[in-house]
């Protein structure tokens, strides 16, 4: 099915909704805090007054359902394969910010018929409704399940830290990213977020060494949305499965991302965003497996 015939299908469902704002968040290698990180811009948007649900794309290692300490009934497969709805798929976590686990089963959806899919995108849509924010939680690394996620979505958000590890994956995985034959970075928003840095000039000073490799050699254009200091709060509220935006509101890591939470929602930075809503993200990439 080429991406035509998806475009069609979605139009045939007859959405009249705003379309979610779908903001995928990624890294380089694992280990950074990149579920901490959507799980906790995930608490911020709702106190916002945002609803938000969060995609675990990490398949088959389930972070997000461990740092909420629920354990969902049913998954994407559920939808896929067993005729699940949308709603029965959806695990309601804290301060009612709902989560979705990708289960392992998003590779064989090119091979389901017109009419499979006509479903599965119908009840995508209704995400729209659901949510005014759709994070997306991939896994951590350069494989082509995350590829595809990157290069289906307008708004990446990429978490780095210090290490030198991790700077050098970082540009490694926007390297291969800018390899892939449908990536577009006119089409494509980068945000890098600097994670357990001591001081703010660390992260500032971490996104200058990045940004300037790539942009020389990728041209792809990142914009900084700031950084989230070393917090012993943020590791206590991790051991107690609880997102430390919770469990210590006036932690110094919970009002970072606060302050990184506002900056996306900032009526100007937002009004940037092209909306795109779940139904074309997941049609984008099934049209083109």
């Amino acid at each position: 099915m080429d991406q035509a015939e998806q475009l069609r299908i979605i139009k045939a469902s007859n959405q009249t909704r705003p379309l979610a704002r779908v903001i995928t968040v990624t890294s380089g290698k694992g280990g950074v805090g990149k579920s901490n990180t959507s799980i906790n811009l995930a608490v911020q948007f709702r106190k916002l007054g945002k609803r938000v649900i969060i995609l675990d794309a990490d398949f088959g290692l389930a972070n997000i359902e461990i740092m909420f300490g629920a354990v969902p009934k049913f998954n994407l497969c559920d939808l896929i394969y067993q005729g699940k709805n949308i709603k029965d798929i959806i695990t309601w976590g804290p301060m009612d910010v709902g989560f979705i686990s990708g289960g392992s089963g998003i590779a064989g959806m090119a091979n389901l018929s017109r009419d499979y899919l006509n479903y599965i995108i119908k009840n995508l849509v209704q995400l729209d409704a659901i949510a005014d924010i759709i994070i997306v939680d991939t896994g951590a690394g350069i494989s082509d399940a995350v590829l595809e996620f990157l290069v289906a979505s307008g708004e990446i958000l990429l978490v780095t830290t210090p290490e030198p590890t991790s700077i050098t994956d970082s540009y490694s995985l926007l390297k291969a990213l800018y390899r892939h034959p449908r990536f577009r970075s006119s089409d494509t928003k980068v945000k890098m977020l600097a994670n357990r840095v001591e001081k703010a000039a660390e992260g500032q000073n971490l996104f200058n060494k990045l940004n300037a490799v790539v942009t020389r050699y990728l041209k792809i254009p990142m914009t900084y949305l700031g950084c989230v200091p070393q917090d012993p709060q943020l590791v206590n509220a991790v051991m107690q499965q609880m997102p430390v935006s919770i469990q210590h509101p006036a932690a110094k890591s919970s009002l970072a991302y606060e302050k990184i939470a506002l900056r996306l929602l900032d009526k100007e930075e937002a009004e940037r965003q092209p909306k795109r809503g779940m139904a074309a993200f997941f049609s984008h990439m099934i049209s083109k497996m």
